[in-house]
Order: C-alpha cells, then sequence, then structure tokens
C-alpha cells in the first residue's frame, strides 16, 4: 500500500475549531512571505498575515480569507491558530467594501490621531475579506 502525500491540517480560533481533515496542500501568508505546506515540510512556527488561505484536497480547493494568527507545522500536522478566519459565505461584502472605504480614508488623511499600524492592518483585512469574495 502507498503511504499517503496528507497531512493533518487543523485550523481554530478562539471561537471554534474552524476545519480539521486530512489534506494535501496547504498556502497562506505570513511576514515571511507566501508559503506552501506539504506532508513532511520541515517543521517551523511562523507568524500569520493576512491574506486568502487555500486548501487542497484531491482535485477541490477551498479557500477563505485568514487573518493573523501563528502557524505551527511538523512533518505529518499543520495547527493554524488563527485571530479571525472566515469562508467566503461568511462575508457581508458591504461591510468589507465601507471598512475598505474608511481605512483608506484613514490612511489618505494622516494625522497624529491616527493611528497607522492599524489602519493598515484594518485595510489588509478587508481587502483580503473582497479578494476571497470576488
Amino acid at each position: 500500500m502507498a503511504e499517503s502525500n496528507q497531512f493533518a491540517l487543523r485550523i481554530i480560533t478562539p471561537e471554534r475549531v474552524f476545519y480539521e481533515d486530512e489534506v494535501d496542500m496547504a498556502e497562506f501568508n505570513t511576514t515571511e512571505g507566501e508559503v506552501g505546506i506539504y506532508r513532511n515540510h520541515i517543521p517551523m512556527t511562523m507568524i500569520i498575515k493576512s491574506g486568502v488561505l487555500t486548501i487542497t484536497k484531491g482535485d477541490e480547493k477551498k479557500h477563505a480569507a485568514l487573518h493573523e494568527g501563528f502557524v505551527e507545522v511538523l512533518q505529518e500536522k499543520v495547527t493554524i491558530l488563527a485571530e479571525v478566519i472566515e469562508w467566503p459565505d461568511e462575508i457581508d461584502v458591504a461591510r468589507a467594501e465601507a471598512a475598505r472605504d474608511r481605512a483608506e480614508e484613514r490612511l489618505a488623511h494622516v494625522d497624529e490621531k491616527i493611528n497607522v499600524a492599524r489602519a493598515e492592518a484594518a485595510l489588509a483585512r478587508a481587502l483580503t475579506r473582497i479578494q476571497i469574495i470576488k
């Protein structure tokens, strides 16, 4: 019998277990850049940055909006601890577009009252949400 090329992927948030299954590949953004994880990947931990998570299982691909967190990669198991993660059907398009507009407005008119890092993070989350639903 041939060895499986799949690994266990578990994604949890403070509110729920978002996803748990055997998969072929997981792709997401980290502070070091975009990564793709397969079975037998070198063990490591990374900080997750807002972006699209792509989960590949056989011929099926699932996408989710992943917003900050940490990931532990082991050779046969990957655990993502996400601050927030959403399936496309969980995203309110109008709310995401309004959040994008607010963040862009704040960044266009920066003054001492504006927390630039917070506005940039809000913009990244909004853009990720918009990207995943289009």
